[in-house]
């Protein structure tokens, strides 16, 4: 064979990464993968190695035994001969033994094993078309690497097995995130352990994301599919494509590793490993999209009291759901436009972030968004001993966050009583709607509880709000002022103390503060109020007047 004169020299690595079957292992000289190629030579064993000749740079790749003639040749008589005459390397179709590896390290010379039934011609010609042709083969390999890809979804091995095979593929670092950018799933190259905490750190943030793929809903218009973008470790850079389905950005993968070792196979993973995560994606929302439907059907059926007992126990566990715990019922809806006329966000779009929440407190509840009651619903699986403040705790986390993503917009949440058998998720849920009827009279998004609504209606019912004022000023103005002035957390201290319901011992622990301090704050309330705690009536006065103070504030 006449060798090749190319302008782009093929190094072992090429080969390796763009010739030879996906899964050729390297088993001696990792460090002696960038010699030049020049060739490719076939040695069967049953050949006579002596009568041979290759010319220097070649690759010399050897068959598997698989006829009755006589062997001739074994692989440590190859690996001695192909070094004698400055072969780059040496593939072999057959595990070596150790004394043919301790020979290939003697010799310095690369040696490479090829996966089970592959027909060493067929490598022959892949090597012989890259040493041709780099661009064909370039194209050859992606589909091969698609193929490879897409068969572990279509074989049902999950997002982990994509992402662990990307990895060997191109020997990096490899992580999928999600369109929040919240990392799925991550495998992690020894010599980046020390620094990846830094890396994802840089990756999780919005404004780090190349410019044309920051907005989800045009990343199919960029020219270039697949971004390379340097990392704030020198050195480090990552090759980043969108994950897109339905024509809207899903997602986001990245291969990082130095950026002087980030080549054209990179490149084939990135982008077609994006399309092969675009299916696993697709496949799984499908799945999420029927469990939904599901367990909403399950919902809606169990309030209008078509579900027994024993029925919605076994629902339960294919949820993966305790049913028999004591649970209150959430109601959460967007409030009209606002001031702007702006209409509020979906509905699914709060069923999401509803979700999100859930599974980052780990929360046990059961979701569904309500389309024609334009509600997303809650079953909160709540503390047994603390049920209300349990779920009260997180309806406030809900709003709180709903604010931080939507300041624009508000949204009413309600909450019923607890429902300690499921016979009763009916009626928590009809006091979830009431508390959310009056969370949109008040136009608040602080959720309400159903058990604090007789003291809300009356003090609504009271349409002087000029009477109401003066009430909560007469009863709590020096108090106030004194706050204002000292900087003091009297007022909040007496909200803790009637939220404890009296025990000064959970009213200490709410404001995290030493009983003894507690007790001073009281006595502090006592004196500049000019009143005594004690009566039950300054008590109910004082009560009614910080209700009045944050529903006059809240309306």
């Amino acid at each position: 064979m006449t060798r090749i004169e190319t302008d782009e020299k093929i190094t072992i690595e090429d080969v390796r990464k763009l010739a030879l079957p996906l899964g050729t292992r390297v088993v001696v000289g990792d460090g002696m993968l960038n010699r030049t190629v020049t060739w490719t030579t076939v040695i069967y064993p049953e050949d006579n190695i002596t009568t041979k000749t290759i010319q220097r740079g070649e690759i010399v790749l050897m068959a598997s035994h698989d006829t009755p003639t006589p062997r001739k040749t074994n692989d440590l008589d190859l690996i001695r001969w192909a070094a004698e005459h400055e072969a780059a390397a040496v593939v072999l179709s057959e595990a070596p033994g150790a004394g043919s590896l301790a020979e290939a390290k003697a010799y310095g010379i690369p040696v490479l094993h090829l996966p089970p039934g592959n027909r060493v011609r067929l490598v022959e010609k892949a090597v012989v078309s890259l040493l041709v042709d780099r661009k064909v083969q370039i194209e050859r390999r992606g589909t091969q690497i698609y193929r490879q890809l897409t068969q572990i979804s279509s074989r049902n091995e999950g997002m982990a097995e994509l992402i662990n095979t990307m990895a060997r593929l191109t020997g990096k670092a490899v992580i999928i995130q999600d369109k929040r950018l919240r990392v799925l799933y991550t495998s992690v190259q020894p010599q980046f352990v020390s620094y990846w905490d830094d890396i994802e750190a840089f990756l999780r943030k919005v404004d780090n994301l190349p410019t044309d793929f920051q907005d989800r809903h045009r990343v199919t218009e960029v020219e270039d599919s697949v971004l390379m973008q340097s990392l704030p470790t020198p050195g480090l850079a990552r090759l980043v494509a969108p994950v897109v389905t339905s024509e809207v950005g899903r997602g986001y993968l990245s291969i990082i590793g130095r950026d002087v070792e980030l080549d054209d196979i990179d490149t084939l993973v990135t982008e077609h490993g994006a399309a092969a995560c675009a299916l696993e994606m697709a496949k799984q929302k499908a799945v999420s999209d029927t469990e939904k439907r599901l367990r909403g059907t399950f919902l809606d059926r169990l309030l209008i009291g078509d579900v027994s007992h024993q029925e919605a126990i076994r629902q339960g566990e294919r949820f993966d759901h305790d049913m028999t715990t004591a649970h209150i019922a959430i109601v959460l809806s967007w409030q009209a436009e606002n001031a702007n006329g702006d209409k509020p966000p979906s509905n699914r779009r709060l069923e999401t972030i509803v979700n999100s929440i859930i599974n980052n407190q780990r929360s046990n509840a059961l979701v569904w968004q309500r389309e024609r009651e334009q509600e997303v619903l809650v079953f909160h699986a709540t503390d047994t001993e603390n049920p209300i403040d349990a779920s009260l705790k997180l309806a406030h986390i809900f709003s709180q966050e709903i604010q931080r993503q939507y300041p624009q917009h508000k949204i009413a949440i309600g909450l019923g009583q607890p429902a300690r058998e499921i016979g009763l998720w009916r009626s928590s849920y009809r006091d979830a709607v009431q508390a959310l009827e009056l969370a949109v009279r008040l136009h608040t998004d602080t959720p309400l509880y159903i058990g604090d609504l007789g003291v809300y209606q009356l003090i609504l019912s009271l349409s002087d709000r000029d009477k109401l004022l003066a009430f909560t000023e007469r009863t709590l103005g020096t108090l106030i002022e004194y706050d204002m002035r000292q900087h003091a957390d009297l007022v909040k201290t007496l909200e803790a103390f009637f939220n404890c319901h009296g025990n000064l011992s959970q009213t200490a622990e709410m404001l995290i503060v030493h009983r003894n301090t507690l007790l001073y704050r009281m006595n502090r309330i006592n004196e500049i109020a000019e009143i005594d705690l004690n009566r039950p009536e300054t008590r109910l006065a004082l009560h009614l007047a910080l209700t009045i103070r944050r529903l006059l504030a809240l309306n």
